[in-house]
């Protein structure tokens, strides 16, 4: 330090002291604007930036809500088409059902029709065998002139054993 204030000149002192305050000077009006103005720039971008990732992050908000709103109606929406789906399939079964029903009967009707009829028929039937039967067995009664009750009986049960019923 003693060799520093043994070199020491007040002339240059004056002169670097100067030098130095001119380009703080030069500095001051040269460069101290530009770098406030780009210091003051970057501090409205990030306040800008902020706000607009503040107003983001509402507008996201208010998405979501929205969708939420719209998952909700979309849910009711698909609940009202199930139900509607479920109703419209339960009125088809009991429909076909009714048809079911009405088709069984008009069946079961027409069958009960063709038994009756058929019955008729073999009744009918069975009742012109019969009476076939009934004269023939009295044509040969008649053609063979028996005198005995006990012969005719005997003869009867015979041709009764002879013809099969169709």
């Amino acid at each position: 330090m003693e060799t520093l204030l043994n070199d020491f000149s007040p002339g240059l002192f004056i002169v670097q002291a100067i030098l130095f305050l001119a380009l703080i000077g030069l500095m001051v009006k040269f460069a101290w604007k530009p770098i406030l103005n780009s210091l003051n720039e970057r501090e409205s971008g990030i306040e800008d930036a902020l706000a607009a990732a503040e107003n983001a992050k509402k507008e996201m908000q208010n998405l979501q809500a929205d969708n939420k709103k719209l998952l909700k109606e979309a849910i009711a929406e698909r609940d009202a088409l199930l139900k509607e789906a479920r109703e419209m399939k339960d009125k088809i079964i009991a429909d076909a059902k009714e048809d079911a029903k009405e088709v069984t009967q008009t069946l079961i009707e027409n069958a009960q029709a063709a038994i009756s009829q058929e019955k008729q028929a073999a009744i009918a039937e069975l009742k012109k065998n019969v009476a076939d039967l009934s004269i023939s067995i009295a044509e040969t009664v008649i053609k063979k002139e028996l005198s005995e009750k006990k012969d005719q009986l005997k003869h009867v049960e015979k041709i009764l054993k002879d013809v099969t019923l169709n």
